[in-house]
């Protein structure tokens, strides 16, 4: 046929046939007349959820029709189509499978292949949920929802019943994330470093003790926040688990860290500089504050809080000194021991005053920390205690996965701030 017949021939196909010919083969889906009948049967809003409820049925009769086009695909012709005959593999009847979704309980027909080489992949073997019931699951448990709550909820919300072991099991998938997070490589570089603890209950040896949880928040060259890890201690909070907390971040890559704010526990300062010797230390105002009000009656604290307002607001360090030896000319006779931690830790307390206003107030407190740890105990206040302490750092990475979900800016005026920094650093900065 020459050139010019054939394109005469094409010309004379019908433009649909063509384009059936053309289009890609897609799953059979549920015609519109089903859909329209299976909402046409609903006679209020609860007939659309449940085990039985219209997304349910719905839900079933797609993936049924789409698991037969898979199969139909797999042996290569229709039901009982001639060309399947001696064909060595034919269709073998059907299998009933229970699905969990956040539509409800459901019961699927899954077809099946005489040679049992026909698996969708759609449906992996033994699913018996979809993920988006377990990602519900997880963020629910995420909430510091019990095993209980969580199953009374799915139940309420969705009219899916889910076994505490199921609930466990789905928890658990969570625990690569959790060890890949806390052992990722760092970077070399932080300008600004907090170190601070958290105190949860934690059930050892048939005992539940007060565990000291070890967190470190950093800010990185780009100003971003980052959670560097949690480090569940043995006890109370200490100096020598400091050490261990700060060495663990120099092994995963940590070369530097130019400042670091910290609160008054004894031995802080020699745990960073032991691994970081050329940090500086900002000691928390806002303790040292409830530090020396605690030896303070209370008709005096507020004035007492007032004149010590004078010392940190000051300008500059040498103003500050000039006002804390006023007070303590003023309080020293009726308060000796409430200014002794001023003097003592001065060198710590003044960091700050070496720097602009817009360091200043980012260094001055650990407030950056502590508002992080508080939404950590809005969660975790709701445990009585936790079984382990993989239960608790499991926890705790899921709510700090949902809190940094929100950290997408940098601090204001960071350009500015990272230019004093610079030129502060100047041997230790990075060269653009």
């Amino acid at each position: 046929m020459t050139a010019k017949r054939q394109t005469q021939a094409i010309d004379q196909t019908p433009e649909t046939t063509i384009r059936e010919e053309l289009a890609p083969r897609l799953p059979a889906l549920p015609s519109v007349e089903d859909i329209q009948h299976e909402l046409a049967s609903a006679t209020n809003l609860n007939d659309f959820f449940g085990k039985d409820g219209i997304f349910a049925r719905l839900f079933a009769t797609t993936i049924e029709q789409m698991l037969e086009a898979e199969l139909t695909a797999h042996l290569g012709y229709e039901s009982y189509a001639a060309k399947g005959r001696n064909s060595g593999n034919s269709r073998n009847g059907k299998r009933t499978r229970s699905l969990r979704t956040s539509a409800g309980d459901t019961t699927i027909a899954v077809p099946r292949d005489r040679n049992a080489t026909f698996q969708s992949p759609l449906l992996e073997p033994y699913q018996s949920s979809t993920s988006e019931l377990e990602d519900k699951i997880i963020g629910l448990y995420a909430k510091g929802m019990s095993a209980r709550d969580i199953q009374e909820t799915l139940k309420e919300l969705y009219g899916v019943g889910v076994s505490a072991a199921t609930i466990s099991t789905v928890t658990d998938k969570v625990w690569g994330l959790v060890e890949a997070w806390q052992n990722r490589p760092l970077a070399a570089i932080y300008p600004i470093a907090y170190l601070d603890a958290i105190h949860l209950k934690l059930r050892r040896d048939g005992k539940v003790q007060t565990t000291a949880v070890y967190i470190v928040l950093a800010l990185d060259l780009e100003g971003q926040r980052h959670v560097l890890g949690h480090w569940v201690g043995e006890g109370a909070e200490g100096a020598n688990f400091w050490l261990s907390v700060v060495t663990d971040l120099q092994s995963r890559g940590v070369q530097d860290i130019f400042l670091a704010c910290v609160d008054g526990l004894t031995g802080f300062k020699e745990a960073i500089t032991a691994v970081f010797p050329r940090t500086q230390l900002q000691r928390c105002i806002i303790h040292q504050v409830r530090s020396s009000l605690s030896y303070v009656s209370w008709k005096d604290r507020k004035a007492f809080a007032r004149d010590l307002r004078t010392i940190y607001q000051a300008p500059t360090r040498e103003a500050a000194e000039s006002k804390l030896l006023e007070v303590s000319e003023k309080w020293s006779t009726s308060y000796p021991v409430a200014l002794r931690g001023w003097e003592t830790h001065w060198e710590d307390l003044a960091t700050m005053f070496e720097y602009g206003f817009e360091i200043r107030r980012m260094i001055d407190t650990t407030n950056t920390i502590e508002g992080y740890n508080r939404q950590l105990r809005k969660v975790t206040k709701t445990k009585g205690s936790f079984p382990s302490a993989e239960a608790a750092r499991k926890l705790l990475f899921l709510v700090t996965r949902d809190i940094t979900k929100k950290w997408t800016m940098p601090p204001q005026d960071w350009a500015r701030i990272r230019n004093q920094l610079a030129i502060r650093f100047a041997g230790r900065f990075p060269a653009d």
